[in-house]
């Protein structure tokens, strides 16, 4: 079985929601285009990290952007991982993604777990604390949120549920861009699936993203890596390697987890 993903990096315009919305509509319409079965977007994409201002641009229980999604999935008849947004819910502030199915519903939303410190997450954001799962045209998949990928244990508790795809939304700072890929590639290799990030470019008053969004295989091959500018790319994933991964090196029958903890 094969499916069609459409890496969708974007400059994200800082705290300026209205003009990102417009970006969206415009990468989902090149997305369905292009015969992709689903389009995947950067992390935080329609505020930026302009988290002083939150409380004046972060999206109200999210509806705006679920609105928005499930429009464009439905209209265009293609699945959306809307990589993840600013919600405001009753005055607590979350980094949360939400999936849409190509019929416009609602797969599943995921909370960023892990705050990032350094860009100051954990001092105006709140952790999620729940696993997200749903499928993709018959797919089984998971998800999760930039800084999420450097807690490999996280990633291998949400791909017990035998999801052969995590998409990795983010907003990846250009000086450990390295890092990024390597991280992605390791995730992918322990848990023999495939590994979609989506990385933002262009900057921020204190950063510069990076960039090269990519695609690693179950043996972490990289399979494509963008550069560092606005970009569209389809990639079709053969999802028979996954089993065939699986099936040749029983890593996930060979754990010991009474050992773990």
């Amino acid at each position: 079985m094969k499916i069609n993903v459409y890496l969708a990096q974007i400059d994200i315009k800082f705290g300026k929601p209205q003009d990102n919305f417009s970006q969206i509509e415009s990468f989902v319409k090149k997305a369905a285009a292009s015969n992709a079965d689903i389009v995947v977007f950067p992390e935080m994409w329609n505020t930026g990290y302009d988290l002083t201002r939150f409380s004046d641009i972060a999206d109200t229980n999210g509806n705006k952007t679920k609105e928005l999604l499930s429009k464009l999935a439905s209209e265009y008849r293609i699945a959306i991982h809307g990589g993840s947004v600013a919600v405001n819910e009753k005055g607590k502030f979350y980094n949360q993604s939400f999936i849409y199915s190509k019929e416009g519903q609602l797969l599943d939303s995921y909370k960023k777990v892990h705050l990032f410190g350094l860009m100051n997450e954990d001092k105006f954001l709140q952790a999620g604390d729940k696993k997200v799962y749903y499928q993709i045209n018959g797919v089984p998949a998971t998800g999760v949120i930039c800084y999420d990928i450097r807690f490999p244990e996280w990633l291998r508790t949400l791909s017990l549920s035998g999801s052969k795809i995590i998409f990795v939304p983010a907003e990846w700072p250009t000086p450990r861009i390295m890092q990024w890929r390597r991280l992605l590639s390791a995730r992918a290799i322990e848990n023999q699936c495939f590994v979609v990030g989506v990385n933002r470019v262009g900057s921020d008053p204190d950063n510069q993203f990076g960039g090269h969004s990519g695609v690693y295989d179950p043996l972490g091959n990289e399979i494509i890596s963008l550069n560092d500018q606005p970009q569209g790319k389809l990639v079709t994933l053969d999802l028979d390697q996954v089993d065939k991964v699986r099936g040749s090196m029983p890593v996930f029958a060979d754990r010991r987890p009474e050992l773990y903890n």
